[in-house]
């Protein structure tokens, strides 16, 4: 449970994994809205994947947290921290988790910020980015938790879906994020990096919760490669169907 400002807990609503609600999420802390927008993603295999709009620039994942996963994630922090993994791209922002249930917001930031969007100026997120420049992925988390940018967004968006609040606010589901980004070595090599150069980008995971991103490889098509990691590394591991994935898209939506 993490501290508020004041030193009482800080707990919000979940969020409801339902790309209205994540579209009016994004749209109220900034995104433009001929941007992109958020989208169902129905099924894993290659034909149901063809019917997500393009170009994919996040994916965010909705999967049950147990204590099995939670045992594989802390191994798999473990060691990360021990053996290392590939260097992840300097530039992708990625943060700290310290409010419950706060989760939602979180794969928000990450999928915004790390994508090629446009934000309205002085919004909250075009706020945000600029207060936490130069800041470590704690004092970000610690600018969540006593900022008021995101937690009546949050609020509202969390309020106008169509699941029932839980009378406790308390879930056993929980959202991380997938993006697409350069390999450093590439970089450093002068090479042109664009999601389009085969071979040279880098599936990275971002979620709050973890001890930082984690690096799940060469990634040379974005959403075949993040169904892969999700059948492999979430699906495989639980008979619970609670699983539900959302694209960020480019472009407005056309529903």
């Amino acid at each position: 449970m993490a501290a508020s400002e004041g030193g009482s807990p800080s707990r919000w609503i979940p969020l409801e994994s339902n790309p209205e609600v994540l579209t009016k999420w994004a749209v109220s802390a900034g995104l433009v809205e001929s941007q992109a927008h958020f989208e169902d993603i129905y099924g894993l295999d290659s034909e149901l994947l063809a019917l997500v709009s393009q170009p994919v620039k996040a994916v965010i994942l909705l999967f049950p947290l147990n204590d099995a996963c939670q045992q594989r994630r802390r191994q798999e922090d473990e060691r990360i921290a021990g053996e290392g993994q590939p260097a992840i791209d300097p530039t992708i922002f990625w943060m700290k988790q310290t409010i419950s249930n706060a989760c939602g917001t979180m794969a928000l930031l990450h999928a915004l910020i790390n994508s090629d969007v446009t934000f309205a100026p002085e919004s909250p997120i075009e706020q945000f980015i600029d207060i936490c420049k130069d800041k470590t992925p704690l004092e970000r988390a610690k600018i969540l938790e006593t900022t008021p940018l995101f937690a009546n967004i949050h609020a509202s968006a969390a309020s106008g879906g169509q699941s029932a609040i839980p009378p406790n606010l308390d879930t056993d589901l929980h959202f991380t994020c997938f993006v697409q980004a350069p390999d450093p070595s590439s970089r450093e090599s002068g090479t042109p990096v664009t999601p389009a150069t085969t071979g040279e980008m880098r599936l990275i995971e971002l979620d709050g919760e973890r001890a930082g991103p984690v690096d799940r490889g060469v990634s040379k098509n974005f959403l075949a490669d993040v169904a892969k990691v999700v059948k492999d590394l979430y699906i495989a591991h639980t008979a619970n169907v609670n699983f539900s994935l959302i694209a960020l898209s480019g472009g407005p939506s056309l529903v």
